[in-house]
């Protein structure tokens, strides 16, 4: 009989109440607010403007590729703000850390979006001075969080170090490439937007590992003590060990069957986990579902990874699963869930966001169709494009006035 692992995530308030009449501005008091709001409102004008240079109805002028220009602005735009959010608010969880708020998070929220003006001006910028810009922010992101990971009272949360290094390396690839760098013959912006995903799905194996049994303990504990979420850790440890291994064999022999075989093993890990998590028992509660939801679309990621590097199927098909399916998912749950525990509320999802969390998923299923259903390549991109806009749109509509208004239980955060 396993053990439910203790939640790290402070989300599960128990002084949560009924919304009450507020007032004020709030969002730079806690970490999550503003990268939360800026990664919803990102997601979708980032995503609007790339459909549009998809189409063929805009043009940035980039200096880099448009697919590598895409795929930075969803890993360290959107993906590194939602991270962000959650590092800032969960680190002072873990360790004694005092909670960032006030003029450093203006710093930060700033910097992340001159990185975004930079990227968006490389028709009349100096792209060495772009590079800098951009990375300035994960950077000193970095500095903050990373200090107090390293303290010996708090070596389970040291994981998370390599994680952020490991980004910044695939950032700097991919500005690298750009500016020419050829060292080997090696292609450094794809080799760098991969190392970019490996580590984000990283962070994913770790943080779901860590809160999706936890909250779904809890949930069905109250309904029937006698079930219990199985927790494994010599499984956990397999885990981790294949996804680190899929993030290492890319980094130095991408695409090749080895690195096929390693991703259909940490695939059938992962299925492994998950299968003892009593996913199907949380379907009555979406913002627990989702989390379940996001972590099946890793083990698709992966397992399409693994058919790709075989060549049995297209690595367009196992990048989206991975992106848009996993990332996508797994962000919006965690950002979902988090903003309503911190702010006091009761944790339920709107039935507005149960929409964005189908949407999300419509939106992964109509782009794997694109090499399906060539014909209807282009409906079907653009629809999947539409489905993400509009799940985002629901997320910042519904979270905009929790982000920047102050907690509804007069606690400070």
């Amino acid at each position: 009989m396993s053990t439910p692992a203790t939640p790290i995530l402070n989300i599960e308030d128990p002084h949560a109440s009924k919304p009450a009449p507020i007032g004020g501005l709030a969002l730079f008091n806690y970490g999550f607010r503003p990268f939360f709001l800026a990664a919803g409102l990102f997601a979708v004008l980032s995503v609007g403007v790339w459909l549009l240079q998809y189409a063929g109805h805009a043009d940035l002028g980039l200096a880099s590729a448009p697919a590598l220009w895409h795929a930075h602005e969803m890993l360290f735009g959107y993906s590194m703000a939602a991270v962000a959010g959650f590092f800032l608010t969960v680190v002072p969880n873990w360790t004694r850390a005092k909670a960032q708020k006030g003029p450093v998070l203006m710093i930060l929220a700033v910097l992340w979006l001159l990185g975004r003006v930079a990227m968006w001006s490389q028709a009349v910028l100096p792209y060495g001075l772009v590079m800098i810009v951009d990375m300035s922010f994960l950077v000193t992101l970095s500095a903050v969080v990373v200090r107090p990971l390293l303290d010996p009272q708090h070596r389970r949360q040291v994981v998370f170090v390599p994680i952020l290094l490991s980004l910044i390396a695939a950032n700097a690839m991919m500005h690298l490439d750009v500016l020419g760098f050829s060292l080997l013959g090696v292609d450094w912006g794809l080799r760098g937007a991969m190392l970019g995903l490996d580590a984000t799905i990283v962070l994913i194996a770790v943080m779901g590992g860590r809160v999706t049994p936890s909250f779904t303990s809890s949930f069905i504990g109250h309904a029937d003590p006698s079930i219990k979420v199985q927790q494994r850790p010599r499984l956990d440890r397999a885990v981790m060990v294949a996804t680190w291994a899929v993030l290492a064999v890319d980094l130095v022999w991408p695409e090749r069957w080895l690195g096929g075989a390693v991703a259909l093993v940490a695939a059938a890990l992962h299925l492994a986990r998950l299968a003892g998590w009593q996913s199907l028992r949380t379907l009555g509660n979406p913002i627990l579902w989702v989390l379940h939801l996001g972590y099946l679309w890793l083990v698709v990621g992966l397992a399409f990874k693994g058919g790709a590097d075989f060549g049995v199927m297209a690595q367009t098909d196992a990048l989206h699963a991975l992106t848009i399916g996993a990332i996508g998912t797994m962000t919006m749950a965690i950002m979902t869930r988090a903003s309503l525990g911190h702010t006091g509320r009761v944790i339920r999802a709107h039935p507005v966001i149960v929409a964005a969390y189908v949407l999300l998923s419509v939106a992964t299923v109509s782009r794997l169709a694109v090499m399906a259903v060539p014909d209807a390549a282009v409906a079907l991109a653009l629809g999947s494009g539409v489905a993400w806009i509009l799940a985002f749109g629901a997320f910042v509509v519904v979270y905009a006035p929790i982000l920047w208004h102050p907690r509804i239980d007069g606690r400070p955060g």
